[in-house]
């Protein structure tokens, strides 16, 4: 069988019969952060961004999406509404369909480390009009919740102080705006910085929850599993009782949980700028996925088990540190000092992944570009290798922030939004899992050999088809609860399902006038836009302990 690790970086400087949907691309040798020549710009998905991103940036970009505020305040709402063991089922499911889609789409990209990526591996694998529509769909929800995390981070603000809102979005958005216009490399040094203080602050509240659940805070009261059973280990959903409403409260609790997981995909988003993507890429899809189910597992239970599912503060929408299960557990059993941390937590979360949805929306924007999707000046850089129109347009949507100050229908139009919003993610996640499969097979019948890969998915392609499958389970039943008996919104069913709606238009709309053509096995291309690593400084293997450790850590 071929080896595509040897004969991809021949086929990638070979661009004069390229081609993307028919248009001859023009010969722009691209240079890369290496010092080698990576492809030529336009063919297989190749950008003009810099590659400055290191493997512990990828490692923290990916940390940094995944543990957000529906860790430390939306598994509140998921507590109440389906008890400790719909919680814990909800979160370990998700957890599987998660390890499924990054098994999927970290080959994918450890391969073609491409601009943007998800839009490319759509185009290329499946149809020009799903790269298009993902590319829409996603970069939508990206670019629309800028907003609702500079605004949340105002409300969280409130904890402390009543300053004015509008001064928290101001500053807020000035430092996504600064942090993105300059080089990669610095908001990557930025996640970080943010992604560690999560962390520890995460880890802090584990010790702090065995400390409550085992008797050692102020009020000594030795809680272990005392909520597991009264009030028990599921809810009654919306008064529903026995099995079926144990059901409908653990489907609740899947969408909250299926809410909070995505963002850990950003990680790949990355790979077109990353300096060694063979290396950092599969380390980081390995450390970040792991862990991250690891830590929402763990929250799981032990929030289950140190605050009651029918405890009133869970459920009431402060969206600061009074909603988080933590801080509520942590008050609840007479410690004063921690609150306050946690909302500076919290408030580092917030502003986190407004910056990440900024540096998503924009690379969307590149990737559109690059596969003459969209206008070609969205793909210029700047020096530092920053696609700064790309850039201008994803910040864009940064100021509908102020619309969450208004009263009456512009704030509700602004909530409604945000709504709409929520499904591109759960669809981006089947999509992937669709063009891995596509890919799968392409190499089957090309007879290509993927143990010769620098990074081989696990169990697929099956791990896909789950993917796949869990995904667009989720997206079916995001708006159940409209269905049942006298619940019935239009408002509501709109918000739910139009996401499915804004994700099918786009590749019609395309389709259509662009006349494109779904890839067959025999027909996509598995060599263009390879990276070559034989430029890439050797980086030095660890020998020491500590050395070790941080490797392994980062």
């Amino acid at each position: 069988m071929p080896k595509l690790q040897d004969e991809g970086s021949k086929i990638s400087q070979s661009p004069s019969s390229a081609s993307i949907d028919g248009e001859k691309v023009q010969e722009d040798v691209v240079q890369s952060a290496s010092g080698a020549h990576d492809a030529v710009y336009g063919v297989g998905g190749v950008g003009r961004t810099a590659r400055r991103l290191k493997a512990r940036h990828v490692t923290f970009i990916g940390f940094g999406g995944g543990i957000g505020t529906g860790l430390f305040i939306g598994t509140g709402a998921a507590l109440a509404n389906a008890g400790p063991l719909g919680l814990l089922l909800a979160f370990c499911i998700v957890g599987v369909v998660l390890w499924c889609v990054m098994e999927s789409i970290g080959e994918l990209a450890t391969l073609f480390p491409t601009a943007g990526s998800f839009p490319h591996f759509a185009t290329r694998f499946v149809d020009p009009a799903l790269g298009f529509t993902l590319a829409i769909s996603y970069g939508y929800c990206y670019t629309i919740a800028i907003a609702s995390e500079v605004s949340a981070a105002a409300i969280i603000v409130s904890y402390w102080t009543d300053i004015t809102p509008a001064l928290v979005i101001t500053l807020g958005l000035f430092a996504i705006f600064i942090i993105n216009i300059s080089s990669v490399r610095f908001y990557g040094e930025a996640e970080v910085v943010t992604a560690s203080i999560k962390i520890l602050c995460f880890l802090g509240l584990i010790f702090v929850s065995l400390v409550i659940t085992l008797g050692g805070a102020p009020n000594h009261d030795r809680i272990g599993f005392r909520y597991w059973k009264d009030p028990g280990p599921f809810t009654q959903y919306n008064g529903i009782s026995g099995s079926t409403g144990h059901f409908f409260a653990f489907l609740s609790a899947l969408i909250n949980a299926s809410f909070s997981f995505i963002g850990v995909e950003t990680v790949v988003v990355a790979a077109g700028e990353t300096v060694n993507p063979h290396r950092s890429i599969p380390k980081a899809i390995k450390r970040v996925t792991y862990r991250i189910m690891f830590f929402y597992v763990l929250g799981a239970i032990l929030i289950g088990m140190i605050i009651p599912s029918n405890d009133p503060n869970l459920t009431s929408g402060s969206g600061n540190a009074n909603s988080s299960p933590f801080v509520i557990a942590i008050k609840n059993s007479g410690i004063q000092a921690l609150p306050s941390i946690v909302n500076a937590c919290i408030l580092t979360s917030a502003w986190s992944a407004g910056n990440s949805y900024c540096y998503i929306g924009a690379r969307m924007i590149v990737a559109m570009a690059v596969d003459r999707q969209a206008p070609q000046f969205f793909a210029k850089v700047n020096r530092w290798g920053v696609p700064y129109y790309a850039v201008l347009a994803s910040f864009a949507f940064g100021p509908l922030a102020y619309l969450s100050l208004g009263s009456g229908g512009a704030a509700q139009a602004f909530k409604w939004l945000l709504t709409l919003s929520t499904v591109a993610g759960l669809l981006a996640w089947m999509t992937l899992c669709v063009c891995f499969i596509q890919y799968h097979s392409a190499c089957k019948i090309q007879g290509i050999d993927r143990d010769y890969l620098p990074f081989k998915g696990r169990l697929q392609p099956y791990s896909a088809w789950v993917g796949a499958f869990g995904s667009g389970i989720i997206v079916l039943v995001s708006g159940f609860s409209v269905f049942l008996t006298g619940n019935w919104s239009t408002a509501d069913f709109i918000a739910n399902y139009i996401g499915i709606i804004i994700y099918i238009v786009p590749y019609l709309i395309w389709k259509c006038f662009k006349k494109t053509k779904l890839a067959t096995s025999l027909s996509i291309d598995l060599y263009s836009g390879r990276f070559d690593p034989s430029c890439v400084p050797e980086e030095p293997i660890p020998t020491t302990w500590w050395g070790k450790f941080l490797d392994w850590l980062l």
